[in-house]
């Protein structure tokens, strides 16, 4: 294993549209979504752990988080955390992991992977990140890897690649969420991937373009070089994280930067944003129904997620795409034509019910 080789894991997310399996006091990232047995954050743990030395592997998260990281990942260290005392979107994180990891190393490469993603040919994933990583060392150049599309979906950002011979493609520009009709006439084209949100550069690249696209809170984190990875770290972090601008790496960087390139690839990616896209993933019934956890009867019903508690006996009968969700003392029946609603139910169910259940 190269020894330069890092990654980060952004497992600081809520994933409130998978309530009411995830909550705020234990989100998504920490479920076995799919009953396989690992949950989201330990299986990516895993798979990047295939080529990056596992002590190389951060993992950045809110702090309230901490107890969970290290119980699901007990081969981690407590200096491997890098624990955000307030929500600032990814650009505050990615300088903090990429000047935290250039303190060790400065010739390092490093990839950004969110936690809560599933990957269905993991070896093809890993042959990607070492296509990626060969073309970073070598060039000084922002890399996303870029999934090609099966579908005009409009849940997803869309990237636009000059479409040559070459298999690393330079982007043209970023398109966030398109309406249906402009999604379509980008499949058509053959000249767009769907922006999977996972990165990869070398910390001499990532922090020149901090350098040059958002200097202020480069200049912020800098301030701090002599306490990464010392015990004077912590106290840095919590006196001016809060400090940096709420600002995504998208729109920070990557929609700046002239040098951005993408590798396009198929490995089954699904990014299990909502209960449909976890429905997608598993195996389903001859009416395509999907359960986890639950032991079902379905009676002229199809096209319903199901997930339970371990062992729960439901009945369904009558149902037609639906997601049923019981969790303990909570249980939701929604359409599946309606689930982006559920962040609205969340926020009533909080106002209603108090903030236990969210």
């Amino acid at each position: 294993m190269q020894q330069n080789y890092y990654a980060v894991i952004m497992a600081g997310g809520v994933g409130s549209r998978f309530w009411p399996v995830s909550t705020t006091q234990f989100p998504k990232q920490f479920h076995d979504m799919l009953g396989k047995g690992d949950s989201l954050l330990q299986r990516t743990f895993k798979r990047l752990s295939t080529l990056i030395p596992k002590e190389n592997i951060l993992i950045a998260t809110n702090a309230i988080y901490k107890e969970l990281v290290l119980e699901q990942l007990p081969e981690c260290t407590e200096k491997q955390l890098l624990l955000e005392p307030a929500m600032r979107n990814t650009a505050p994180c990615i300088l903090y992991a990429a000047l935290k990891i250039q303190q060790k190393d400065p010739n390092a490469v490093m990839v950004v992977a969110p936690s809560d993603h599933w990957i269905d040919d993991e070896q093809e994933f890993i042959n990607n990140i070492q296509t990626a990583f060969d073309a970073c060392e070598k060039n000084d150049i922002l890399m996303t890897l870029g999934i090609q599309p099966n579908s005009p979906n409009t849940g997803y950002g869309y990237i636009k690649f000059e479409n040559d011979d070459s298999e690393i493609k330079k982007v043209i520009n970023f398109t966030e969420k398109p309406d249906l009709e402009t999604a379509t006439k980008f499949l058509e084209s053959g000249d767009y991937v769907w922006n999977a949100g996972i990165f990869i550069w070398s910390v001499k690249s990532i922090v020149k373009a901090f350098e040059n696209y958002l200097p202020e809170m480069n200049a912020l984190f800098c301030e701090g070089n002599k306490a990464y990875n010392t015990n004077l770290e912590d106290d840095f972090i919590n006196n001016n994280y809060q400090k940096a601008e709420n600002i995504s790496i998208d729109y920070g960087i990557m929609q700046k930067a002239e040098n951005i390139y993408t590798l396009p690839v198929e490995f089954g990616w699904n990014d299990l944003g909502t209960w449909s896209s976890l429905h997608e993933k598993l195996e389903k019934d001859e009416e395509n129904n999907a359960v986890v956890n639950a032991k079902t009867i379905f009676n002229d019903s199809s096209g319903n997620m199901v997930s339970t508690t371990k062992y729960k006996h439901v009945v369904i009968q009558g149902l037609e795409d639906f997601i049923v969700v019981e969790k303990e003392d909570v249980l939701l029946i929604c359409p599946k034509k309606n689930e982006q609603d559920i962040k609205q139910i969340v926020s009533q169910v909080k106002e209603k019910f108090g903030k236990d259940l969210v």
